[in-house]
């Protein structure tokens, strides 16, 4: 079965599947999880893999740095040792991620 991340994410059970392929990365990493807990779901009986298509060097090598970020800020909200609020991209996000900061120039 072939779905979009925005279709396949919500109001599904797809425990007739234990492979995804995820080829779209998105902005929000809450929405990635919940499309992975389709397949996890009462009477998957398989082992389940997630597999993320990612190539160094794009845009959605730099999504993953931001949604790894995001992941962390939200655990450390949780955990009572947030430093700095994150409710929208930064300049310097933006510019990571479209590989215009000094760190990545060659």
């Amino acid at each position: 079965m072939l779905l979009s991340l925005t279709a396949g994410g919500v109001g599904l059970n797809l425990t007739g599947g234990n492979h995804l392929i995820m080829v779209d990365l998105h902005w929000n990493p809450a929405l990635e999880q919940q499309a992975c807990d389709r397949i996890y779901r009462m009477g998957q009986k398989k082992e389940v893999f997630i597999h993320r298509l990612i190539v160094k060097g794009t845009v959605e090598q730099r999504v993953l740095e931001l949604q790894e970020k995001k992941t962390a800020l939200a655990a450390s909200i949780l955990d009572g040792t947030a430093t700095r609020k994150m409710n929208k991209l930064t300049t310097a996000d933006i510019r990571t991620l479209f590989g215009l900061d000094d760190a990545n120039s060659e």
